[in-house]
């Protein structure tokens, strides 16, 4: 941690009314027994708070619908940073009463918005820099810049208290992005925290999970809904990635819709995919559409991936685009056919949503000109790597030594830096 952390903020002047008055009555520009009181009240308004978007998040701070309003203020909150009239009243309108809790609220949103769009511009491109790059600290010489690369938000009496939900939200806006680009999103599959790592190591932009790699690490059959507790498990200990994260949640694990929309907005994670398939047959549409009403109702902000499992069960085109348009209606951010191959099949389900499919025979490229949005390798890298493991235990008992990883290698991939909430 870099000593100048722990230094005082500059002072801001004092104010009455808009921006001065904002940026001079926040816990940000703050110091000694003014700053606790005020991190204690901002504490005391996230406390709790389980959001997956900025809009979630305006309405748990009272401020519903203040989104433009936010916009103006963001760009002019900082006090090295010139005030535009619209900022001023952007500030009134909202304010109503000029007292400190007022002001956290605003000032949090603020804060979560420009963070937000900032790291989520970040992620969708892989870019490591920190959402802020830099911060002023107050110096016997005068006011410092101190870089942040190594504490994204902030360190020391200084610590974002909100840095978990900004991070949240980024993560679930900059893999929404990922959907919606040029080329499709190769994602690959991980079933340990190991695997993730060194995926994301690698340069992947977003990390899935396999419902066979996490069932059959342990000692459990896929798709029987056995393994929920630690799919739920690896799903929570992924969160922490420096990068999105989607969790194969097969089809709840025979939860009930409310219970589990309630858990797919407390992973952490920013996709889900829930699968039409059950261990004897496909569910009936209309209760799958009724799951995804009830996730996306209470965490709008996690991309669903629709799971359509009719290809497996060799039915007609006809019910897997049924089912699909009754997804999306009912949701659904992304629809994903396992098992599908055929051109005009994919071109046609392309058109209704994003549309997901595992890795085949044809490249990436030519993926996305039938109109491909994303890619995920399933279980491949899972039975990929199992079989690796025994060819690895063959040579070795043949006389020979394979290629791995170094012990340090994997030691830093499941260091504390690798995890988003480093410190």
């Amino acid at each position: 941690m870099s000593e100048e952390l722990l230094l005082p903020v500059p002072q801001v002047p004092p104010g009455d009314t808009g921006v001065a008055w904002l940026r001079s009555s926040v816990v940000r520009f703050s110091n000694g027994p003014e700053h606790a009181r005020r991190r204690a009240l901002t504490e005391r308004l996230l406390e709790g708070v389980q959001v997956t978007t900025l809009d979630e998040l305006a309405a748990a701070l009272g401020l519903r619908g203040e989104l433009d309003a936010i916009a103006e203020i963001a760009p002019c909150y900082q006090p090295h940073e010139p005030v535009t009239a619209a900022a001023d009243a952007a500030v009134e309108r909202l304010a109503g009463a000029h007292d400190e809790e007022t002001a956290a609220r605003i000032g949090l949103l603020v804060q979560a918005w420009a963070a937000t769009h900032a790291l989520a511009g970040h992620l969708s491109t892989g870019n490591p820099a920190p959402p802020v790059p830099v911060t002023r600290r107050q110096t016997e010489q005068g006011v410092v810049e101190v870089s942040l690369e190594r504490h994204p938000f902030g360190h020391g009496p200084h610590a974002c208290p909100g840095r978990e939900i900004a991070t949240r939200i980024a993560k679930n806006t900059a893999f929404r992005a990922l959907h919606h680009q040029d080329e499709p999103l190769v994602l690959p599959n991980a079933w340990d925290h190991s695997s993730a790592a060194a995926l994301h190591a690698a340069g992947f932009l977003a990390i899935g999970t396999t419902s066979l790699g996490v069932a059959a690490a342990h000692g459990l059959p896929d798709g029987m809904g056995l393994a929920g507790e630690q799919a739920v498990a690896l799903a929570r200990l992924l969160s922490t990635l420096p990068c999105p994260v989607t969790a194969d949640l097969e089809s709840g694990f025979g939860r009930p819709p409310a219970e589990v929309a309630e858990l797919v907005a407390g992973l952490g994670v920013a996709g889900v995919n829930l699968e039409d398939g059950r261990p004897h047959g496909l569910a009936d549409p209309q209760e799958q559409a009724e799951l995804i009403a009830a996730v996306k109702e209470r965490a709008p902000g996690v991309f669903l991936n629709a799971r359509i499992d009719t290809h497996w069960l060799g039915l007609a085109h006809e019910e897997t685009a049924a089912r699909a348009r009754r997804y999306v209606d009912a949701g659904a951010d992304g629809i994903f056919v396992a098992g599908l191959t055929e051109p005009r099949e994919i071109e046609q389900l392309a058109a209704l949503a994003p549309l997901n499919v595992l890795a085949q025979q044809r490249t990436p490229k030519e993926l996305g000109d039938l109109g491909v949005k994303r890619i995920s390798t399933g279980s491949l890298l899972f039975r990929t790597a199992l079989h690796h493991t025994v060819a690895a235990a063959r040579r070795v008992r043949d006389g020979e030594l394979p290629q791995a990883f170094g012990y340090d290698e994997v030691q830093e991939l499941v260091s504390r830096g690798t995890r988003s909430d480093a410190g």
